[in-house]
């Protein structure tokens, strides 16, 4: 006993000198983004002791490259596809089947060569806005399966949704249907043991994204598996926002009605998810994949929608999401519309918006009335204020908790998928979007868009610059604390 006390008395006498060590490798060793090494050097100094546990939780980034390298090691497979098509595009070799994808060719080829994201011209698209339609959908190809099943989610919780799906999974997997199952290791902290369990008593396998060293208690914040992705057969693909859970179809009485968007892909595309689930469960089971499967079944046609299934993360080389973000703000000609829960651009974002405006371009950006993650509202709110005054119109979503991922240039272009526009889903998490190549798609989420709008309140630069001083402070700190939010 004596001991520890002797050690815990040195340990705070010496408080000073191991925040400094601290410090020092965070600076060296870590090449982070300048305003996020300040921000933890910052925190380590003022908060003693403190700084370094959340650091812990938040900030690590010493091991990066260690962890993904065999994720990077696996990427060759489609490598060779996406070389090939870069090639003919260079070449002029290319056949589109639509005239206006020439248009965007340069947004075509930045994902291609930037991600390796293969363009698909064959693929049909339906797409949910409500939880009750969409686990319907999902509900309905589970159980039409006849060869596999392949599900990704990053929050499954053990509620009646999550139940139902799980029985789902199990009833086929008795069936002798491959049954694959991966859950990020946070996000799925509240899945109960028991249905994993039943599920791989079924015969049916589980995986779980950056497991926690102790039960419940996860301290790797970062570098969480966001992606939501359901392959079935290779014959239908899910892509969206919506999580497994009975808040998702808006059972929650803290959030009430959940809007989200979902895409149910038939086409080509779906070899691009396929391949992006193996990559994920490789990482996460350590099983081999000893060869370039697709597990894509063969249509003759399937539809007519141009799509780009574009992954970014901690292993990416670019960040490949964002970027695409970035090429539609600033090539847009007409309107820039998103939806998005959270709202912490990074510089390049924030001056691409506030030119967009500035331009007299038609940009709306709508995020929730109410936080799931205080801080993280607050930041989003405090960059509100220029941008208005660029001329960038801003809504708060009023009927529910607005968690939707959609951004939508002109009449042409639309991606949906998993990443929020905040610092945390460009660098920090992995993410998957569809970017898709579609007039039809796009006046589809243009119309629905323009339909939430009537359940939105208009901030105006009246009203935000008369808020309250107490908002003022709760705005500055978190927008301090935004590149680790």
């Amino acid at each position: 006993m004596e001991f520890l006390f002797t050690s815990y008395g040195w340990i705070f006498r010496n408080i000073l000198w191991l925040n400094i060590l601290f410090a020092i490798l965070l600076v060296f060793f870590e090449r982070r983004n300048p305003t996020s090494t300040w921000l933890w050097v910052m925190v380590l100094t003022f908060l003693p002791g403190i700084g370094f546990i959340l650091y812990l939780f938040i900030g690590q980034d010493l091991s990066k490259k260690r962890l993904f390298k065999i994720k990077e090691e696996e990427d060759y497979c489609f490598k060779n596809l996406a070389l090939n098509q870069e090639e003919q595009m260079i070449n002029d070799e290319y056949k589109y089947r639509d005239p206006n994808y020439t248009r965007y060719e340069d947004l075509i080829k930045m994902h291609l060569i930037s991600s390796d994201s293969f363009f698909t011209q064959d693929n049909n698209v339906a797409i949910y806005f409500d939880g009750n339609e969409k686990f319907e959908a999902l509900l309905e190809s589970i159980k039409s399966a006849k060869q596999y099943i392949h599900l990704q989610y990053y929050i499954f919780k053990s509620d009646n949704l999550g139940i139902k799906v799980i029985d789902a999974l199990c009833e086929k997997a008795k069936e002798g249907i491959e049954v694959k199952l991966l859950i990020d290791g946070m996000g799925g902290r509240n899945f109960s043991k028991k249905y994993i369990h039943k599920l791989k008593m079924a015969g049916g396998e589980v995986g779980v994204f950056f497991p926690p060293f102790v039960p419940l208690i996860s301290l790797r914040i970062n570098y969480r598996n966001h992606r939501k992705i359901c392959i079935i057969d290779g014959k239908e693909a899910f892509i969206g926002g919506f999580n497994i859970g009975d808040e998702y179809i808006g059972l929650s009485k803290k959030f009430g009605f959940w809007r989200d968007t979902h895409l149910k892909i038939k086409g080509s595309a779906i070899s691009s998810l396929q391949w992006r689930f193996f990559l994920d469960w490789r990482f996460a089971t350590g099983k081999e994949i000893t060869r370039c499967q697709t597990y894509l079944a063969a249509e003759d046609d399937w539809g007519n929608t141009g799509i780009q299934i574009v992954s970014s993360g901690p292993d990416s080389k670019w960040p490949s999401i964002k970027d695409g973000y970035l090429k539609m703000i600033s090539n847009a000609k007409e309107k820039i519309y998103i939806e998005t829960p959270y709202f912490i651009p990074d510089d390049s974002i924030f001056e691409a918006l506030k030119l967009a405006g500035l331009s007299g371009l038609d940009v709306r950006v709508m995020i929730p009335c109410k936080p799931d993650h205080p801080f993280v509202y607050w930041a989003s709110m405090s960059y509100i204020g220029e941008l208005l005054q660029a001329g960038v119109r801003f809504y708060t979503y009023e009927r529910g908790f607005l968690h939707s991922k959609v951004v939508l240039m002109d009449d042409f272009i639309s991606s949906v998928g998993t990443a929020n526009l905040d610092i945390r889903s460009f660098k920090l998490n992995f993410e998957v979007n569809a970017f898709l190549y579609d007039e039809s798609i796009n006046l589809k989420l243009t119309d629905k868009f323009i339909d939430d709008l009537q359940y939105c309140k208009e901030i105006t630069l009246n009203e935000y610059r008369n808020r309250s001083n107490i908002v003022k402070i709760k705005e500055s700190f978190s927008r301090l604390l935004s590149p680790i939010l």
